[in-house]
Formats: structure tokens, C-alpha cells, sequence
């Protein structure tokens, strides 16, 4: 077997894995490639996708709040980005430290080493003069290894409700992960998207454009690419579902035939019931209450909320105890 990509490897077991479980899975980092990508920055600007603009106008409003507890000592420290993505809503902070003279490094981590690539070349351009180190690398791997580990004081930011993609289990891990990669008076802001309108949530899955549909088959093309499969995107729909209970909005692709998928990269055959799904990602809304109780059991306190007008998304300042 040929390495296609890095983590070709990874990929391939984790997709038979996935595929011969029941209830089949995928998993939703392997979304983003160079098209996945592409699509999730376009996913971000829809009118129903309302966490990228509530997450920004926190931003924009409170950034100095944000950034004052880490800013008080005077000290140099580290700004450490889990998942960096693009760099939009970060380059907020970015600019504000920048232009008060602030004495710090940043650091963006994320899996996707071609989103990494766009953000090095967009603060090459907007931010010669800022001190970045680049690091592609899953959330546990990165805060395992603490790469930007120099004795100074870190604040790692978390944004976008990327812990609301995890299952409960996994959450309370990268959380152990978290408490392992700081010190006591540490900090990490974490975006979490918030209960609302149970409407409100699905419409954002399931836009008017069906951005979000091409988004999770984008994965099944991804394999068609680099496993030589043989999926039929046109006998597949995207369905998301919201449980107000949980609070997990989940997205499911559904086989609407029966069917015989073939990897042959993979040397693998994978057989579809009629309206058998594979789950593909989850994004879970918490309450205020579970946010408190979550950082409690992960070793932080809670410093402060931040808020959106309409209370939708909020951005929490944790300090580790």
C-alpha cells in the first residue's frame, strides 16, 4: 500500500474500521481536505451557519476582557490555537496583541497541514513581524508533546465549538488532554455553541444551499480518490437530526439502495441495507450549567463567560486550578 498523503495510513484503518461497525462511521477529521476545506470556509459565511458571526462578534466585543488576564503580569507568553483553521476569528486577538506591543508567540496546530499552509502565507502578508510556529498535529498528539513548551504562561484557544465534535467520552478526554498541556494559571478560551431553538440549530446542518451535504460527501469522494473506491455519491443523502435532550446535532449519510461499495486500495468490500446510514459527525449544544460542571471536573475554574447579543455561542475564559 502506497502512501497517498501523511496519513494515508491512519485513514485507511480508520475508514475499514468504521465501515465494518455497526451502526457504520466516519470520521469527521478526515473531512478536511483541500476541497474539504474549501467547503467548510464557505459553510462559514451561510446565513443559517450562525456560529462563525456569533463567535466573531464575541470577539470583536470582548477581546480586550479576553486577553487582559494573561496581559496584567506584563510577561511574555504563549498563544496556543487548537484546530487554527483559517486564522479568521483568531486574527482579532492577533491584531490586538500586535498593536499594543504584547510580547508573545503563536502557535496554530491543526490536522489539516493545507489550511495550515493558507494561514502561513495570510500572516506572512497581514503580520510579517509576528512570532509563529506552525505545528500540524491532532489535539491529544499536540497536547502531549507541549511543542511550545519555553517556561512561559499559555493561553490556548479552542474556538468555532470544536470540542462539540466529539462524542461525551472522547470531550472528557481531549478535556484530561487539556489539563495535562497546561499548569496551574494557565488559561484556555473555549467556544461552545449554546441550547436554542431546536429550528435554529437544524437549519444550520441543513442549509438552503446544501453546502453541508457536499461537505460530508466530499468524504466519500475523498475516498473514491485515494482508496480507488467506488461510491455513488447520487445514492446517498445527508441527513442531520437534532435531540434537544442531549443537545447532539448528528449528520448521517444514508445508503438509498442497497448496495456493494468496493475499495480497492483497501482490498475491501463494504455492503449497504437499503437506508443503512454511516454517522459522520456530531455537534453538541450545551446549557451554561454543563459548561461550569465540565471545566470543574477537568481541574479550571471558570473566569467568564463571554455572550453574544442574542446569547447564542459563548466563548468561556477557563483558568487551570
Amino acid at each position: 500500500m502506497n502512501a497517498k498523503n501523511s496519513d494515508f495510513g491512519t485513514f485507511a484503518q480508520d475508514t475499514v474500521l468504521g465501515l465494518s461497525s455497526s451502526p457504520k462511521m466516519l470520521s469527521s477529521k478526515y473531512f478536511y481536505d483541500d476541497k474539504g476545506d474549501k467547503l467548510f470556509q464557505k459553510i462559514m459565511n451561510l446565513p443559517e451557519y450562525y456560529l462563525t458571526k456569533k463567535e466573531f462578534e464575541i470577539l470583536e466585543n470582548y477581546h480586550q476582557e479576553i486577553l487582559s488576564p494573561v496581559l496584567k503580569s506584563g510577561e511574555p507568553f504563549n498563544l496556543v490555537e487548537l484546530g487554527a483553521g483559517d486564522g479568521l476569528k483568531t486574527k482579532i486577538l492577533l491584531r490586538y496583541l500586535m498593536q499594543i506591543g504584547a510580547d508573545f508567540t503563536y502557535f496554530p496546530i491543526d490536522f489539516s497541514g493545507s489550511v495550515l499552509q493558507e494561514l502561513k502565507a495570510s500572516l506572512a502578508e497581514e503580520m510579517p513581524e509576528l512570532k509563529v510556529e506552525f505545528f500540524e498535529d491532532s489535539y491529544r498528539v499536540a497536547l502531549r508533546k507541549r511543542a511550545w513548551e519555553n517556561g512561559n504562561r499559555s493561553l490556548i484557544i479552542f474556538l468555532g465549538s470544536n470540542l462539540g465534535n466529539f462524542l461525551a467520552e472522547e470531550a472528557l478526554e481531549i478535556l484530561d488532554h487539556l489539563k495535562m498541556g497546561t499548569e496551574p494559571s494557565d488559561f484556555a478560551l473555549i467556544g461552545f455553541d449554546l441550547k436554542k431553538n431546536p429550528a435554529t440549530i437544524l437549519s444550520a446542518y441543513n442549509d438552503s444551499e446544501e453546502v453541508t451535504k457536499e461537505f460530508n460527501l466530499n468524504l466519500l469522494r475523498r475516498m473514491n480518490k485515494d482508496f480507488e473506491a467506488d461510491f455513488d455519491l447520487s445514492s446517498f443523502i445527508h441527513w442531520p437530526t437534532y435531540d434537544p435532550i442531549t443537545g447532539e446535532c448528528r449528520s448521517y449519510l444514508i445508503s438509498l439502495k442497497e448496495q456493494v461499495v468496493t475499495m480497492k486500495l483497501l482490498d475491501q468490500h463494504v455492503h449497504f441495507d437499503a437506508y443503512e446510514s454511516i454517522f459522520m459527525e456530531v455537534s453538541k449544544k450545551y446549557s451554561l450549567k454543563e459548561i461550569d460542571n465540565l471545566a470543574s471536573r477537568s481541574g479550571f475554574k471558570v473566569s467568564r463567560n463571554f455572550l453574544d447579543a442574542d446569547h447564542y455561542f459563548s466563548d468561556v475564559l477557563w483558568e487551570r486550578i
